[in-house]
C-alpha cells in the first residue's frame, strides 16, 4: 500500500497510468479458445481529423463497453484505425500546394500521391494520440488504415467479385456533382438545405406562331440543356399541344412537347422543361422519349456547350440569362419561393445533378439480404426506432455511385483497351487486354468512394479475403457504436457488404447515440463559435471528468446538451472519491478486504445496497443504458458510501475495540474496491490510480473481474430496517435545518412507531447523526405534545421539545423581522406590477421575471407565518 497525495491531480496521474497500461500490454486482444470473444471496430475517424466532442462521445461509449466486457472475462478486441478520407484529405493537400503556388497537375499523379502520403505520415496520428489522452483502450498493435495493404487487398477483391457478378457496372446516369470538390457524390453525401429562391415563369413560343407554353423553373440557366417540354397526358389545358414543337428561348433550338406522367398538373404551370443531363427525373423522361442530351455545365459549374455564356459561373450566367429573357420578352413573372437545395456534405456548396459516365453498384440485389437480417432480428438497433429509418432507406435505395474524380484513394482496378474497347477488371495489374491481348491498355483514373473501403471495415481489418486466425475468432463483431447521422453513410453499407462477402451480418447490435449540442440545444460548429474542444476540457478537468460528464447525460439515440459546468461537477466527484479513499487508507491496518464474520447493522445495509448496485449496473450495461448505470454508481459513491457509511464507520474506527476496528476496516475496504471496479469503465484513470495504492493482487484494475451479484450478501430485512432509521435521521436534520438549529444544540427525541425493534437497534446512529441527547422509542404518543416540534416519516412520528431547539423569544423576533422585510419587498413588487406602463412596455421576459419574484415572496411570507404559528 502506498500513500495517496492530498490532492488528486489528473495531469500527474493520467499519462502515467496510460503508459503503465501500454507497458503491461493490457489492451492487446489474445485469441483464447476458453474465452468468448467480444469485438468492436472503431468508426474510423478521418486521417485529417482531430478529436471533437462527437468523437469523444462515441469513443467513450465504446471504451465503457470494452472495459466492462474485458473485466467480465471476455477476450475483447477494440480494433482502432482511421479512414483515408478521399475528398477531405485531397482538399487539405491541394490547399498546401496552392500556398506554394502549385497544383496537383503541376506534380502529376504519382508525385501528388507522394505528397499526400507525406502529409498523412506527418498529421495522421494526431487523432490517435488524442484518443489515447481520452483513455481509449484500443488494441493499438492491430491499428489499421483504409489505404494499407490489408484493406487495399479487400477492396480490390470486393470490386472484382461484384463486377464478375454483374453487381458493379459503368454507365451514363445522373449523379450528384460537387463543382467545388470536382467529384461525384453518392445520394447519402448530399445534404438538403432549405433556401430562398424564385420560380421564374418563362414563355416558350410555339413553332407554328399560335402562342406560347409557359413553364416555371428555379434554375433558369439550365434551359440551355432543354430537350423538350412535358405535360401530363390527362391535363386538359395542353391536350391540343401534345406533339407540337416549341422554340427554346435565347437558343432557338426546336424541342417537342411530350406527354409524360412526370408532369404534375397541380404544381406550377403543369408544363415542365426537360433537361435530361441536369435532373434525375428529366433523365428518366428523356430515356422514355428518346430525347437528345445536352450537357450545359462543366465539372467546375461553368457554362459549356457552345453558348455565348460559355465559361461563366452558373450563378453569374443565371443573372445574365434572366436579364436577357426579360429584355427579349420571354420572362413572364418572378415568384419568390423556398425550396430544398442539395449541398455537398464536405464543402457545403450547392451540388449539381449531372449526367456522367460513372461506376455504380447495383443495389437492389444487395439490399434484399441486408433488409432481411434487420427484419428477422439478426441485427438489432438500439433504440429500435432507428431500424425503421434504416429499412426505409434500404427499401428505396438507388444504385450507388462509387467512382470519384480524385487521385487520393483506391484507384479503380479497371483497364481500357484502346484497340478493341474491352474493359479488363483484375485482382492483379494486367499487362495486356484479356480479350484481344493488346498491350495498349490504360487504367481507369477515378478512385473509389471512401465509403466503399470503410464498408468492409469489420472484416477487412481482420485480414479478409485471407482466412486469418483473427477473422476466424473475432468475426462477426458484436456492437457497432455510431451516431444516427451516419446510418446511411456507413452502417447500411457495412451490413450489405458483409452479408454479400461474409454471408453473415458484421455485428448483432447497432448502438445509436445522438449528437452533442450546446447548452441552448444548437448544433456545435466552428462557424457558429459554440464548439468545445475536448482536449481543452481534459487539460482543465481531466479525462475522467469529461468522460463521466458525457456518459451520465447519455440516453441511446437522443441528443444531449453539453455543459462545461458539469465537467467541474464531475471533477468534484473525482475529488470526493479520492478523499474518501485517502480516509480509508489512513485508517487501514488490515492486509486485505476479506469480509469479517461479524457484521453490524450498517455493514449489512451497505453490503445489501452494494449487491443491488452490482446487479442493476450489470443489467443497465447489458441493455446499453450506460447513462443510467453511471448515475447509479455516482449516487452510491457520493451518498451511500461517502456521506453515510463512512460517517457510520467512525465510532468503531476511533473506538477502543480492536476487533470492531478491524471489522469495519475490512468492510470499508471491501466496498471501496468494489466501487472502484464498478466505476472503472467510466472513469478508468482515477480508479486505477487508487486501486494501485490499495492492498491488491494482480497487475491492473482494468484486468480484474467485474463485480457480480452475490446472494450471500443480501440482508433485505436489516437493510429495510436501517433505511427506516436513515429516513428518520434525514427528516430530523431537515427540520432542524429549516429552523436554523446548529448541530451543537442537542435535544431529546421521542420516536412513536410500531417498528420499535428497528428503531431501538439504530438509536446510536440517531443520537450521533440526528444530534439527539437521548432517544426514547415508544408505541404511544406522549401525554402532551404542547411545545413540541413534530417530524413525520412513513414509519414513525418524532417529537422534540421546542425550547431545547431554539430560544423562542429570539426566534420569534428573528422571524418577525424577516417577515416585515419580505412584506415590504412584496409591496414594492405589487406596485411595479400594478404600473400599466411597465407591464405593457417592458419585454415579456422581464415582466415574467418580476412576477416570479412576487410569487416567491408570497410563498416565503406563508412559510414565515406558519413558523410563527408553530412558536408556541
Amino acid at each position: 500500500m502506498k500513500e495517496l497525495p492530498k490532492v488528486y491531480d489528473p495531469h500527474e496521474v493520467e499519462a502515467k497510468i496510460y503508459k503503465m497500461w501500454m507497458d503491461k500490454n493490457c489492451f492487446h486482444a489474445e485469441r483464447d479458445p476458453d474465452k468468448k470473444p467480444f469485438t468492436i471496430v472503431i468508426p474510423p475517424p478521418n486521417v485529417t481529423g482531430q478529436l471533437h466532442l462527437g468523437h469523444a462521445f462515441d469513443e467513450t461509449i465504446q471504451d465503457v463497453l470494452i472495459r466492462y466486457k474485458r473485466m467480465d472475462g471476455y477476450s475483447t478486441l477494440w480494433l482502432p484505425g482511421y479512414d483515408h478520407a478521399g475528398i477531405a484529405t485531397q482538399i487539405k493537400v491541394e490547399e498546401k500546394l496552392r500556398n506554394e503556388g502549385l497544383t496537383r497537375f503541376d506534380l502529376g499523379r504519382d508525385k501528388f500521391l507522394d505528397e499526400v502520403w507525406a502529409w498523412k505520415d506527418k498529421y495522421g496520428d494526431r487523432i490517435v494520440t488524442q484518443l489515447k489522452t481520452l483513455g481509449s483502450s484500443c488494441d493499438w498493435e492491430r491499428q489499421r488504415f483504409t489505404m494499407d495493404d490489408m484493406c487495399a487487398k479487400a477492396v480490390r477483391e470486393t470490386f472484382c467479385d461484384l463486377y464478375e457478378k454483374g453487381l458493379i457496372y459503368k454507365g451514363k446516369r445522373i449523379i450528384n456533382w460537387c463543382p467545388h470538390c470536382t467529384t461525384a457524390l453518392s445520394d447519402a453525401e448530399v445534404e438538403y438545405v432549405e433556401k430562398d429562391g424564385n420560380f421564374w415563369h418563362i414563355a416558350y413560343p410555339l413553332k407554328d406562331g399560335s402562342g406560347h407554353i409557359e413553364i416555371a423553373t428555379t434554375r433558369p440557366e439550365t434551359l440551355l440543356g432543354d430537350s423538350a417540354v412535358a405535360v401530363n397526358p390527362e391535363d386538359p389545358r395542353y391536350k391540343e399541344l401534345i406533339g407540337k414543337t416549341c422554340i427554346l428561348p435565347l437558343v432557338g433550338r426546336e424541342i417537342p412537347i411530350v406527354a409524360d406522367e412526370h408532369a404534375d398538373m397541380s404544381f406550377g404551370t403543369g408544363a415542365v422543361k426537360i433537361t435530361p443531363c441536369h435532373d434525375p427525373n428529366d433523365f428518366e423522361v428523356g430515356q422514355r422519349h428518346n430525347l437528345p442530351q445536352y450537357l450545359m455545365l462543366d465539372g467546375e459549374g461553368r457554362i459549356t456547350g457552345g453558348y455565348k455564356w460559355d465559361g461563366m459561373d452558373r450563378y453569374e450566367a443565371r443573372k445574365a440569362i434572366v436579364e436577357e429573357l426579360k429584355e427579349q420578352g420571354y420572362l413572364l413573372s418572378i415568384e419568390p419561393c423556398k425550396h430544398n437545395v442539395g449541398t455537398c456534405y464536405r464543402c457545403h456548396n450547392d451540388v449539381e445533378p449531372l449526367a456522367s459516365d460513372q461506376w455504380f453498384v447495383k443495389m437492389e440485389p444487395l439490399a434484399k439480404e441486408a433488409i432481411r437480417v434487420v427484419e428477422d432480428g439478426e441485427v438489432k438497433f438500439v433504440p429500435e426506432r432507428f431500424s425503421k429509418t434504416y429499412l426505409n432507406w434500404m427499401n428505396n435505395v438507388r444504385d450507388w455511385c462509387i467512382s470519384r474524380q480524385l487521385w487520393w484513394g483506391h484507384q479503380i482496378p479497371a483497364w481500357y483497351c484502346a484497340d478493341c474497347g474491352h474493359v479488363t477488371v483484375a485482382r492483379e495489374d494486367p499487362t495486356e487486354c484479356e480479350c484481344c491481348h493488346s498491350k495498349n491498355i490504360t487504367r481507369e483514373q477515378d478512385v473509389l468512394d471512401t465509403w466503399f473501403s470503410s464498408a468492409l471495415w469489420p472484416f477487412s481489418t481482420l485480414g479478409w479475403p485471407d482466412k486469418t486466425p483473427d477473422l476466424e475468432y473475432f468475426f462477426p463483431t458484436d456492437v457497432l457504436v455510431t451516431g444516427y447521422d451516419i446510418i446511411f453513410f456507413w452502417v447500411a453499407r457495412m451490413i450489405f457488404s458483409s452479408c454479400e462477402q461474409m454471408k453473415k451480418p458484421p455485428f448483432h447490435t447497432v448502438l445509436i447515440h445522438g449528437l452533442i449540442r450546446d447548452p441552448q440545444g444548437k448544433k456545435m460548429s466552428k462557424s457558429a463559435g459554440n464548439g468545445v474542444d475536448p482536449i481543452d476540457m481534459i487539460d482543465k478537468y481531466g479525462a475522467d471528468a469529461l468522460r463521466f460528464n458525457i456518459i451520465t447525460g447519455n440516453s441511446p439515440g437522443n441528443d444531449m446538451r453539453f455543459y462545461v459546468e458539469r465537467c467541474e461537477a464531475m471533477r468534484n466527484f473525482a475529488n470526493k472519491l479520492w478523499n474518501a479513499s485517502r480516509f480509508v487508507m489512513m485508517n487501514l491496518t488490515v492486509p486485505d478486504c476479506a469480509l469479517p464474520e461479524k457484521l453490524e447493522l450498517e455493514d449489512r445495509w451497505v453490503l445489501t445496497k452494494l449487491n443491488d448496485l452490482r446487479r442493476e449496473v450489470r443489467e443497465n450495461l447489458d441493455k446499453y443504458e450506460l447513462g443510467i448505470a453511471a448515475q447509479k454508481i455516482y449516487d452510491f459513491i457520493w451518498d451511500t458510501y461517502c456521506d453515510w457509511y463512512i460517517e457510520l464507520s467512525k465510532p468503531r474506527l476511533y473506538g477502543d475495540d480492536e476487533a470492531a476496528k478491524e471489522d469495519v476496516q475490512r468492510v470499508l475496504l471491501y466496498v471501496l474496491v468494489d466501487i472502484l471496479k464498478l466505476l472503472h469503465p467510466f472513469m478508468p484513470f482515477i480508479t486505477e490510480e487508487i486501486w494501485q495504492a490499495l492492498p491488491h493482487e494482480g497487475e491492473a484494475l482494468m484486468l480484474e473481474k467485474y463485480p457480480v451479484y452475490d446472494q450471500a450478501l443480501e440482508y433485505p430485512e436489516d437493510a429495510a430496517n436501517f433505511e427506516m432509521v436513515m429516513d428518520a435521521i434525514k427528516a430530523v436534520r431537515a427540520r432542524r435545518s429549516d429552523m436554523n438549529v446548529p448541530p451543537s444544540r442537542k435535544t431529546h427525541l421521542i420516536i412513536v412507531t410500531d417498528k420499535a425493534a428497528a428503531f431501538e437497534s439504530g438509536t446510536a446512529y440517531i443520537c450521533k447523526l440526528a444530534y439527539a441527547e437521548t432517544v426514547a422509542v415508544t408505541a404511544a404518543d406522549p401525554a402532551s405534545t404542547d411545545g413540541m416540534v413534530s417530524v413525520i416519516t412513513d414509519n414513525a412520528r418524532m417529537f422534540m421539545p421546542m425550547a431545547e431547539l431554539v430560544d423562542i423569544e429570539k426566534e420569534r423576533e428573528r422571524i418577525t423581522k424577516e417577515l416585515e422585510n419580505a412584506q415590504k419587498q412584496l409591496a414594492s413588487q405589487d406596485a411595479k406590477l400594478s404600473n400599466q406602463n411597465f407591464v405593457s412596455r417592458a419585454p415579456e421576459a422581464v415582466v415574467n421575471t418580476e412576477r416570479e419574484k412576487k410569487a416567491k415572496l408570497e410563498a416565503l411570507i406563508d412559510n414565515l407565518n406558519e413558523s410563527l404559528k408553530n412558536l408556541v
